[in-house]
């Protein structure tokens, strides 16, 4: 098991579970700090995310939001906290997505938080495993979700 994950599945386990939600991660606040804290990182202070007064006058979203990228990064400590960890795994990585939409835009001061469906468990190539999993970020009391993944995630087992 990895310093990430408090709970393993089997692989058989796993491939029982596809179709079924796997996880719900805590809420994440969403604060303009943090927002601030992004766009200093990633070097993206466009107003709608910087500017709370100006994106009130100026957009139809009633205030500052966060990136969306910072929504799609706030994926990995959702994962930590609501998906198992792989029996026999030395490591996992992020493999990307097939999918990504912001669906909903997060107002800063909102909390979100990750929800996980396994769609597949495959184990092919030999020695890895990619989980394809359906995420959504909710945010707290809105009818959307602010995003919606197709995601996977590899991991390589140790050897036999």
């Amino acid at each position: 098991m990895s310093d990430y994950y408090d709970r393993t599945m089997t692989l058989a386990e796993l491939k029982a579970a596809e179709g079924r939600e796997i996880g719900v991660s805590r809420w994440f606040d969403v604060g303009q700090d943090r927002i601030n804290g992004f766009a200093d990182v990633t070097e993206d202070h466009f107003f709608i995310h910087t500017d709370p007064a100006r994106a009130a006058r100026e957009t139809h979203f009633g205030g500052a939001i966060a990136h969306g990228f910072l929504t799609a990064a706030l994926l990995a400590p959702m994962a930590y906290d609501a998906l198992p960890g792989l029996e026999g795994s030395n490591q996992s990585v992020n493999y990307g997505f097939d999918k990504l939409r912001f669906v909903a835009p997060v107002p800063a001061g909102a909390r979100v938080r990750g929800r996980f469906t396994l769609t597949e468990a495959n184990d092919s190539p030999p020695g890895e495993v990619t989980l394809r999993i359906a995420a959504a970020v909710e945010i707290e009391g809105a009818p959307r979700p602010a995003l919606a993944a197709d995601w996977l995630i590899r991991h390589f087992l140790d050897a036999p």
